[in-house]
């Protein structure tokens, strides 16, 4: 299975709408512009879609999808759980489904309403199920209180601070400064500006904490033999990956043996066993960052340093342009826009067709990963 998905499809149509922290049109309005404009990005008539794949957060399903954009008759669709976790696994399972011959034309999307709809742990009264019943009730009631207690441990073991955190909040808003579509376009960050803000969750203030965010995302798979015959240079899907490890116990972790080696570091065994190279070898990469120190966790588990090693990484512009690794080209979700890491897909195509705001000269390799701290994904894509 590994030999017959390796470059054996490719991405070849993105589309997106504008991002805002509310947007008039509904989550399904802003799923089939999204779709639409994948679609035409590719060149591809509606009514050839046979494959959908979405998240299982998504608001808007595909037979609603289908109806509302002409599709053709659907023979393979799936849903991918644990939120940001299954943003690369969309574009896996098409693969798959192409690859094996279940379907010629999938569309991936996201849809989301955050920024102007409502935050899920408002209801504290509401009876939790495993592992939420074990947390909420002692204060752990958000993400950001979750990936807090992560960051705490992190820094006690690995002597890590606020200004590696620094260092990952600063790539992003650098790279969102730069592309005119990012909600923080234009508008700069300092350390004194960083350092000086309120906390949400300690150690983690407002800038360590991934934007709220209306909008929608889409991508478009074929084969790679019809994506010689697409609109756009095709970016291929090279090599896709999954990770549960273990014992995982949700977003904290930490009734694990070791919660700082989480789900990335079971993705990217399979990621890279199943690859023709290796982390040395990626010259871009969009990192989930819906909190900052998940980008140095992600950097030690999909191996680009040592165990530990992760803050000490950032330091000296590693994660900017011309640095050792750059990252989030398009802003990420910490400056760019926030919807469960699907604008990470679509800004790791424009790195490898060229057309990024913030473009790495001659990217040929991309790795892009969905959300750690959760069951994630991962996938390699090449020019």
């Amino acid at each position: 299975m590994a030999a017959t998905l390796k470059d054996a499809t490719a991405i070849v149509g993105i589309g997106q709408t504008p991002f805002a922290r509310q947007l008039p049109q509904s989550e399904k309005e802003l799923a089939c512009r999204a779709i639409l404009a994948a679609l035409a990005d590719a060149g591809i008539d509606p009514s050839e879609i046979d494959a959908f794949s979405s998240y299982t957060m998504e608001e808007t399903d595909e037979v609603e999808v289908a109806k509302a954009i002409g599709a053709g008759d659907v023979t393979f669709f799936s849903k991918i759980g644990y939120g940001g976790g299954g943003s690369c696994a969309t574009v896996g399972h098409l693969a798959a489904a192409v690859a094996t011959g279940q379907a010629t034309v999938g569309v991936a999307w996201r849809s989301r309403k955050r920024g102007s709809g409502p935050r899920p742990w408002k209801n504290t009264a509401v009876q939790l199920p495993t592992p939420g019943q074990w947390t909420r009730p002692f204060g752990l009631l958000r993400p950001a209180d979750e990936i807090g207690m992560l960051a705490r441990r992190y820094m006690h073991e690995y002597g890590a601070t606020r200004d590696h955190l620094f260092n990952v909040a600063m790539a992003c808003r650098n790279r969102a400064n730069e592309n005119p579509a990012a909600m923080m376009y234009e508008r700069p960050l300092t350390r004194e500006m960083y350092m000086t803000s309120r906390m949400i969750s300690d150690p983690l203030c407002l800038f360590d904490n991934c934007l709220e965010t209306d909008g929608a995302l889409a991508c478009v798979i074929v084969s790679a033999e019809r994506a010689r015959d697409c609109r756009q240079k095709p970016v291929y899907v090279h090599s896709v990956a999954q990770g549960l490890p273990a014992q995982h116990h949700g977003m904290v972790n930490y009734w694990n043996d070791d919660p700082l080696s989480g789900p990335a570091w079971t993705a990217a065994r399979h990621l890279w066993k199943q690859a023709d190279f290796g982390p040395q070898d990626v010259d871009v990469a969009q990192i989930y960052d819906a909190f900052t120190p998940l980008i140095p966790l992600s950097l030690e588990g999909y191996g680009f340093c040592g165990r530990g090693e992760g803050a000490a990484f950032t330091e000296g512009g590693a994660l900017e342009m011309g640095g050792r690794l750059p990252i989030n080209t398009g802003g990420g979700g910490l400056s760019e826009a926030y919807v469960h890491g699907f604008n990470l897909i679509n800004e790791g195509v424009k790195q490898l067709r060229g057309v990024s705001t913030a473009q790495v000269p001659d990217a040929a390799t991309c790795l892009v990963t969905a959300g750690e701290g959760v069951p994630t994904s991962a996938i390699l894509l090449r020019a």
